[in-house]
This record gives C-alpha cells, sequence and structure tokens, in this order.
C-alpha cells in the first residue's frame, strides 16, 4: 500500500518575500538562454535506475554569455563536415552489414518522425538489414497506433514489447507517488530493452538511436557517436532503483516477479564485457532536423500528425504516441518550471523555425495546461 502524502508545509507559503525551498538540488536563481526558451532548471540526461526522492539533478550549463549547452551544440553543428561523417557512417555500415539478410542492426523506436527517419535512411540509403523493436506506450493513442502501423507497412519487421500490464501500472503509480515522474518506467523500459533485445534475444551487434542526448543540453561528448553504457547499463542490480524503489522490495512488498521487472533493468556491465555490443547515435553522421525529419515520414511512410493540439503545446506531430504523455509533461512543468511548450519551443527555435520572441510568446500561452485531454484513462490507469 503506498502511504497517503504528508501534509503541506503552509508556512513555507505565508510571506512572499521569504527564500524559496528548492528541490532537486536546482539552482536557487533562475536564469534563461539568451537564444532559446531553455531555463537553467531543465535536468538534463543521467542514469534513470539510480533516481530517488532526494537526487540531485543535473541541469543545463550556461557559458559566460548566457547561452545554454544545447544552443552552443546547434553552433558546433554548422561547423561540422557532414560528408565526412556521412562516409564514416558508410563505413561503419560496411563492417556490419549482413551478407545473408539476417538483422545487422536494431533500430528502437515507436513509428514517430525520428525512428521512422532512422530505420528508413539505414536500410533504403545504406542498404542494412535493420529490425525495429518498440517499447510499447502506457495507453496508445489512436493516431500513435496508426503511425506505429504505418512504420510497419513501409517495408520493417518489427518486435514490439509489451511489458506485464499490472507491473507497468503498478510502477507509474509508485514513480508518480514517489517521485512525480510518472513516466520514469516507460523511460527505464525505452533505454534498457533495446539494448538487452540486442545482446540477448536477436544476437544483433548494432543499435542505432536518432539524435543525441547532447542536442537537448546534456553532458555528453558531442564528437563521440557511441551512446554511453551508463544508460543501459550497471556493474550489479542491488544499486538499482524503479519508480524510486529498491528491486528486493518491489519483488517482496509489491509482489511483482522478477520475469515482470526483467524488461525494465539494465545490462550488466559483465554482460557487455562478454559480447561486443555497439550502440551508436545517427545524428552524430546525419545532421538531425526534428521537423525534416517529420516531413520525410510523411512523404515516404504515410505518417500523421496528430488531429489536435497536444495538451501543454502548440505542436501536434512531436512525441504524440503516449496519453500518459500530457501528464508527464505536466509534471516536468511542476517540478522545473518546464512544460512541453518549452521543450518545443527551444528546438524550434534552434533549428530556424521560429524566433524567441515567438516561443516565449508560446511558452507562455501554453506551458503548464492541465492534462484535461486524456485525464479519465490516465486516472484509471493509475488506479486513482
Amino acid at each position: 500500500m503506498i502511504k497517503y502524502p504528508s501534509k503541506i508545509d503552509k508556512s513555507l507559503y505565508k510571506d512572499k518575500t521569504n527564500k524559496s525551498k528548492t528541490f532537486y538540488g536546482l539552482n536557487p536563481e533562475i536564469k534563461f538562454c539568451r537564444r532559446c526558451t531553455y531555463s537553467n532548471q531543465k535536468p538534463t540526461s543521467e542514469k534513470e535506475y539510480k533516481h530517488k526522492k532526494n537526487t540531485k539533478k543535473t541541469t543545463l550549463l550556461f557559458d559566460i554569455e548566457g547561452v545554454c549547452s544545447a544552443c552552443k551544440v546547434l553552433e558546433r553543428k554548422e561547423e561540422i563536415d557532414w560528408e565526412l561523417r556521412k562516409y564514416k557512417l558508410k563505413k561503419l555500415c560496411d563492417k556490419y552489414r549482413s551478407r545473408n539478410g539476417k538483422y545487422d542492426c536494431l533500430v528502437p523506436g515507436s513509428g514517430g518522425k525520428d525512428s521512422f527517419y532512422a530505420a528508413y535512411k539505414l536500410k533504403y540509403e545504406f542498404n542494412m538489414n535493420p529490425l525495429t523493436v518498440t517499447w510499447s506506450p502506457h495507453i496508445y493513442t489512436n493516431w500513435g497506433w496508426k503511425n506505429f502501423n504505418s512504420w510497419i507497412d513501409s517495408g520493417f519487421a518489427n518486435y514490439l514489447l509489451t511489458p506485464n500490464g499490472k507491473t507497468h501500472r503498478i510502477l507509474t503509480r509508485l514513480a508518480l507517488e514517489k517521485l512525480f515522474h510518472p513516466f520514469q518506467p516507460f523511460m527505464l523500459g525505452q533505454q534498457h530493452f533495446p539494448p538487452r533485445a540486442a545482446l540477448k534475444q536477436f544476437n544483433i551487434p548494432l543499435v542505432f538511436y536518432g539524435d543525441m542526448n547532447a542536442e537537448f543540453g546534456s553532458p555528453d561528448d558531442y564528437e563521440n557517436p557511441s551512446r554511453d553504457k551508463k544508460f543501459f547499463s550497471s556493474s550489479k542490480n542491488t544499486d538499482i532503483l524503479i519508480a524510486g524503489t529498491p528491486v528486493d522490495e518491489l519483488i517482496s512488498k509489491y509482489e511483482i516477479t522478477p520475469q515482470d521487472l526483467m524488461p525494465f533493468m539494465p545490462l550488466q556491465e559483465n554482460d557487455l564485457k562478454q559480447k561486443k555490443l555497439d550502440v551508436q547515435y545517427l545524428g552524430y553522421y546525419l545532421k538531425w532536423h526534428p521537423q525534416e525529419c517529420y516531413y520525410f515520414a510523411v512523404e515516404k511512410g504515410n505518417f500523421e500528425a496528430s488531429p489536435e493540439r497536444t495538451t501543454g503545446t502548440y505542436s501536434k506531430y512531436n512525441s504524440i504516441d503516449d496519453k500518459v504523455d500530457d501528464f508527464h509533461y505536466y509534471a516536468t512543468f511542476i517540478k522545473f518550471g518546464i512544460g512541453r511548450a518549452t521543450y518545443d519551443s527551444a528546438q524550434e527555435i534552434r533549428n530556424g523555425e521560429i524566433n524567441r520572441e515567438e516561443g516565449i510568446a508560446l511558452v507562455k500561452k501554453f506551458d503548464g495546461e492541465f492534462p484535461n485531454r486524456f485525464l479519465k484513462e490516465i486516472l484509471t490507469y493509475l488506479s486513482i
């Protein structure tokens, strides 16, 4: 049984002049990037299986001119010789390409614009034989399910893993209660399942993700095409937390079996020593542009944008397959002051679709919008 949250200390809110209490190790002085709509409160990618309620977050870095690390990456992208990078990708594919038609690379994704672009490019331009794999959303949107099937119908084999539904619901509820992060178990599955499937299930030596974490301000090395193993492997299972809860507690207290937890778990470092697994970012080799990926997916794969604006933002084509997504971005707004419109506008400012003034206006209009759209289904899923 999950304990009811403790009472709110109302004394913290009596006097607006009092210094605000900060959480997650966030900077008490909020600063915004001079070029986009990101603030210094934005968390960067880290090992999700280490997170608990009092974990201090690593956040976006700013230079002395007040420019965030995501915008600095854009500067670097303009200096890169993309023809040379494309040549390097060709050589990498030559190294791993199957000679007998067997799958030679694995492409994780939902059938959204980015995963469609990645799989299509690898198969039809670089003559690879990709197996696509998908970690199932909590609750598919109608258009997300349609796009997923359009992806497959465009000429791709797919392995869809839907974890034990009861287990996923319990973990999502726990993540909400303990971390106010209802998307965390899903993210663990997204991060851990594809490398595990490649290594242990399909014996495929090469995995391609799409855009790099560094594009969003994470302190990854933009000059390194490999995905850091810390995102999908661990030295020992005893240190792993899922939904802010130790694995042994999930088994003993919530009666979740080790087998049902397995898809959420990272690989062990010893697994990677025994068998080679090369996990790469396609965005290192190809200049990634999300809106161009969208147009590409529409043209080549009948991808369809959502028929309605996504809650909390102005866009219709980005991350639209899971109904719980709305709640996830509402939670990030409450915790970090960064909602979905901030994520979308910052990216579109960097890519030249809108300017900063337009981005700020969109953030003010849409960020923090309450997720009424699928609320009844989300609450039912969470048993609330």
